[in-house]
């Protein structure tokens, strides 16, 4: 019988933004996750839960595909999406974040985030 070590403990990160794992191109990529493709199922809970939304403005996006909110209560939220919101976003822009399905909303167009 051998001897194991245990492995070593890990935290975690529900929720926060993993990357994009194997995904080369937005246009190409299919994973669901958070962050990527916005869902049938994502939208519409979303869309059911209208107590969730807080409103913001953007107050700067990058190439990256993160984007800084300031919410109407003062706090400060950073979002990821992968495909850096198709250039959809700039500074000033009012939109709306779903707190607990992360989509995001900028005039007719929705999007899944992931916290980052």
């Amino acid at each position: 019988m051998s001897h194991r070590e245990p492995h070593a403990a890990t935290t975690p990160v529900t929720g926060a933004v993993m990357g994009m794992r194997g995904c080369e191109h937005a246009a190409e990529c299919t994973s669901e996750r958070a962050g990527h493709g916005l869902n049938a199922v994502q939208e519409r809970l979303a869309a059911v839960t209208a107590s969730k939304w807080i409103d913001a403005i953007v107050t700067s996006v990058d190439a990256a595909g993160s984007a800084w909110l300031a919410t109407l209560d003062g706090s400060i939220r950073r979002v990821w999406q992968h495909d850096a919101f198709g250039g959809a976003l700039a500074s000033g822009d009012p939109v709306a974040l779903h707190g607990v399905y992360g989509v995001l909303v900028a005039g007719a167009q929705r999007f899944s985030v992931a916290d980052a």
